[in-house]
């Protein structure tokens, strides 16, 4: 990944899960909490496609299992959102703008779903049985609810400053500026009127001592 990505993922991410713990968590909401550090993942990874998704997924996910107050074996959010972040990255728009706003909705609420399903299914390989007691149900429909209602003040905005960051506009600047100066540089180096006028001036010189030697032979001649 590319250095101006990492730093606003990792901003990004860290933002997300201090609000996410110190704040959505602390409201007792039924059901599951609002997940704002999958939201975050998903906006990334509509920008940054499946790879980059993946791995924003798997840091974001590994930060949140080390992140206290966890109580559940570290690695298993990261895989959750390795996934959830690669399939999001699948369906990135080719052109990097979205027509609607039903599309992300969409890739939200499939992607709420999923990941509680996947970590549900995940801690039941554990032996995490946390799901089952809550009722997987409840959780499915909440965390659907939660995310969809979060998603229109979180998505477009990561995704805008995911963007902004990818057209770096100190780069193009730089850039341009170095193809100024290559062009700049080869113009002079293929020769214009400096390099004419040197060359014209060479000729006339060589013109002018032709004529000097020809006029001192035929002097030469004469004399005798």
């Amino acid at each position: 990944m590319r250095v101006n990505r990492i730093l606003l993922s990792s901003a990004l991410v860290v933002v997300a899960l201090v609000i996410q713990v110190s704040v959505l968590a602390r409201l007792h909401l039924p059901g599951a909490v609002p997940d704002l550090l999958l939201l975050t993942v998903l906006g990334l990874a509509l920008v940054y496609g499946h790879v980059g998704g993946a791995l924003v997924g798997f840091g974001a996910g590994l930060l949140a299992d080390l992140a206290p107050p966890a109580d559940h074996a570290a690695g298993r959010y990261a895989l959750v959102l390795c996934v959830i972040g690669y399939l999001a990255g699948l369906v990135k728009p080719e052109t990097g703008q979205l027509k609607s706003a039903t599309g992300p909705m969409v890739v939200v609420f499939a992607a709420a779903v999923g990941s509680t399903l996947l970590y549900a299914g995940v801690g039941a390989l554990v032996g995490d049985t946390a799901a089952r007691h809550v009722g997987l149900g409840s959780l499915l429909f909440t965390a659907a609810l939660y995310d969809l209602l979060l998603a229109p003040f979180v998505v477009p905005g990561i995704m805008a400053l995911a963007r902004r960051a990818e057209n770096d506009p100190l780069a193009e600047s730089t850039s341009a500026a170095a193809k100024a100066t290559d062009i700049s540089s080869g113009w002079l180096s293929g020769g214009t009127g400096l390099k004419i006028g040197s060359q014209r001036n060479g000729l006339r010189v060589k013109a002018a001592r032709a004529r000097m030697a020809r006029a001192g032979r035929i002097k030469g001649v004469k004399r005798l």
